[in-house]
């Protein structure tokens, strides 16, 4: 009987534990619900009208209006400067520039370069460095647009989310366009348009192979490496955009 007994005690000892960890398991699957059908709520006040966006004007961004916001803080901060632009008014050599700096397979891929985000995952294993990303033209189109510079997860999860939104509902071409009006050349200078203006007095419209590949070569630090600060590692990469730019031509 007593044998009886403390075996039957031992294997309610032995229950235990695994009672505790199926309890936690449900709270644990109870707070990641929760918190999916309140990222889920998040996300649907924040998602956009994509009519809006795919035609028209572009909008100011977060990224310009957090800026401004800025600035109304620290007047020492330069002023604003941001003229969005049609199109039709950015000569082909300039979006060719800024495909090759950041994101070569821009109409291939559907949001998403698989290929490259392999190759810095490599590329930051090998280096024990988890500086470089892969982030597509379309991705940093609505990270500037919707969204914050923060990086951390959540982040890039709203990012994914919004990104394949874009994707669907945009074409190619428009969303290369607001990314030209949109993207930051300087502190305080966004799109091409500003920015050809600040660098070189004159408007993108009529701005040289070399001078788009410079402005290309500002992204993705402007505020270090631009055509103003010249830097070591800005001319190199200006001559790396500028070099394929003209082997992509011959190839035509």
């Amino acid at each position: 009987m007593k044998t009886w007994l403390f075996r039957w005690r031992r294997k309610r000892r032995r229950l235990k534990p695994r009672a505790k960890i199926l309890r936690y398991s449900i709270y644990l699957l109870r707070i990641i619900v929760l918190a999916l059908v309140l990222d889920i709520f998040y996300i649907s006040t924040i998602w956009p009208n994509w009519a809006e966006y795919g035609r028209g004007a572009v909008k100011k961004t977060k990224f310009i209006q957090a800026y401004e916001t800025r600035r109304q803080k620290n007047h020492k901060l330069p002023p604003l400067r941001w003229k969005p632009v049609p199109m039709n008014w950015i000569p082909r050599h300039m979006q060719m520039a800024v495909i090759v700096a950041e994101d070569s397979r821009f109409y291939q891929h559907t949001g998403f370069d698989l290929d490259a985000l392999k190759d810095a995952m490599e590329y930051n294993v090998e280096h024990l460095d988890f500086k470089y990303g892969a982030s597509t033209i379309s991705q940093q189109t609505i990270k500037n647009m919707f969204l914050t510079p923060a990086r951390n997860p959540l982040r890039k999860w709203h990012e994914l989310i919004l990104t394949v939104g874009m994707e669907v509902k945009l074409s190619k071409s428009r969303i290369l366009e607001i990314y030209l009006n949109v993207a930051e050349f300087g502190q305080g200078i966004f799109g091409v348009e500003a920015a050809s203006r600040y660098y070189y007095g004159v408007s993108v419209y009529t701005l040289s192979k070399r001078q788009a590949a410079e402005l290309a070569a500002s992204l993705p630090s402007p505020i270090k490496h631009n055509p103003q600060t010249r830097s070591q590692r800005f001319i190199q990469r200006s001559n790396k955009i500028f070099r394929y730019m003209q082997l992509l031509e011959k190839k035509r």
